[in-house]
């Protein structure tokens, strides 16, 4: 690893008056356990390291009338563990308890989770976020892409967004709060993700010098959710395919239903294409497969992960009639 400046501040304006107003030279510190792998891979080179454990008010977890309330430092285990995530989030609280090992989840936080980078072969040996030959030509096109996107893999980008949570967060209509010199902001979490498009280009709409201060999700009370994952080993492993769901029902119809995927593409993928097959609809298993074929209508795999696009289609299902039956709502 190579020699970096440490800094240590204790407010979110003296954070920020300490991050650089362009990407490589600082990098902030939470739960570290993305960073540091990137830094002893010599991935990522920063200058300064900016923690920002000691900022009181990132921390925990809060309900009110308006929701839930996560700042960003809170760990994934503190948050797995909050009574009310269990009572009114269920889907969520599941999805927390099958991110990596307890040992991690102890470590990681909310915003650590939201902000790790692919986990993209091609990018963890340092040949970069788009990869490229020396004669311009696209390396996972042709190359090893059995994890790769499947989805909204049309440009150069075509690694998979890597957090297992985001699915079903985005599925519960959750934003994301973010402060910089220039202030707050807030935007649905869903706009947070973005394809890149230039290797100078980032896979988050987070500017350099911005950092994540807290999750709020609306409260949910006649909403029924869930989140399926598919791996490839029961035990701790990367998804093959994630899909998280949330309906709103009219007795056995759905009056609205949100859809969303992960590890398919290089952004968390909502289909609308599933959610107008259910809106309306009895949910059954005749419309949850209808719904799981629109949304992987749009696919095109690459040269060696075809099977994900059957993947995906099951855990689509499987996840709209595990919310449906109420398996978690």
């Amino acid at each position: 690893m190579r020699a970096f400046e440490y800094v240590s501040p204790n407010s979110r304006a003296q954070a920020v008056s300490l991050l650089g107003a362009a990407w490589g030279n600082t990098e902030i510190l939470a739960g570290g356990t993305d960073l540091l792998a990137l830094m002893k891979d010599d991935v990522i080179t920063p200058k300064r390291l900016v923690n920002i454990k000691e900022i009181k008010d990132l921390h925990g977890v809060s309900s009110s009338a308006q929701g839930l309330r996560i700042g960003a430092l809170t760990t994934l285990g503190d948050l797995a563990d909050y009574a009310d995530v269990r009572a009114h989030y269920p889907a969520l609280a599941e999805a927390v308890m099958e991110v990596a090992s307890p040992q991690i989840r102890n470590m990681a936080t909310i915003g650590g989770n939201l902000c790790q980078r692919p986990r993209c072969w091609y990018f963890r040996n340092g040949l970069g976020l788009l990869p490229k030959d020396e004669s311009g030509k696209e390396l996972v096109a042709d190359g090893e892409n059995r994890y790769h996107a499947i989805l909204g893999n049309e440009g150069p980008a075509k690694f998979v967004s890597p957090s297992t949570i985001v699915p079903i967060l985005i599925a519960y209509g959750s934003k994301i709060r973010l402060e910089g010199p220039r202030g707050k902001r807030e935007l649905p979490l869903e706009k947070f993700f973005v394809i890149p498009k230039t290797e100078s280009d980032r896979e988050h709409d987070l500017r350099p010098n911005e950092i994540v201060t807290e999750v709020v999700i609306p409260p949910v009370p006649d909403v029924k959710a869930a989140h399926y994952e598919i791996r490839q080993k029961e035990a701790f492993d990367w998804p093959l395919a994630v899909a998280a769901v949330a309906l709103k029902m009219n007795g056995s119809n759905a009056r609205s239903a949100r859809v969303v995927m992960g590890y398919v593409a290089p952004v968390p993928w909502a289909s609308a294409e599933a959610e107008q097959a259910l809106t309306g609809q009895p949910v059954n298993e005749a419309t949850g497969q209808r719904a799981a074929e629109a949304a992987l209508k749009n696919a095109k795999p690459l040269n060696h992960n075809a099977y994900k696009v059957q993947l995906a289609r099951v855990a689509v299902k499987r996840a709209i009639l595990r919310a449906a039956s109420g398996g978690a709502a």
